[in-house]
């Protein structure tokens, strides 16, 4: 995907066409499977910057499992949910308690790699 504007890259996409992909408003959450500096790097002259939320690798110098992995990197399918809601006021009273079970998950979650050293079955066999 190509995030450089235009005028810096010749490939990169035009304004317009960048606002049209990710709008100049509404919040994103960019799940980035390497270091999430890169990805503010090629937007931050964009329209809509401040409402890029990077989720990507943070160094922590551990071996682990490999969800826990994704876990400790806020990539994991909770925290982008509990991101979102953090992102839509309108999500409510039904948001609120859907964050707070998603928090419980993850408890559960260390809880368990801790005990079992792997992911929880319910992680580990997911289709």
């Amino acid at each position: 995907m190509k995030l450089q504007p235009h005028s810096e890259h010749p490939h990169g996409l035009s304004d317009r066409d960048f606002d049209a992909l990710f709008t100049k408003d509404k919040p994103v959450i960019f799940a980035f499977h390497a270091y999430p500096w890169l990805i503010h790097r090629l937007t931050y002259r964009r329209t809509n910057h401040g409402g890029f939320h990077v989720r990507g690798y943070k160094e922590e110098g551990t071996i682990t499992t490999p969800f826990d992995m994704t876990v400790l990197n806020d990539l994991d399918r909770f925290h982008l949910v509990m991101d979102r809601i953090d992102r839509l006021p309108q999500t409510g009273e039904r948001g609120t308690e859907l964050k707070h079970q998603l928090a419980e998950k993850l408890i559960q979650h260390k809880r368990y790699i801790n005990d079992h050293g792997q992911d929880m079955p319910e992680i580990r066999d997911w289709k």
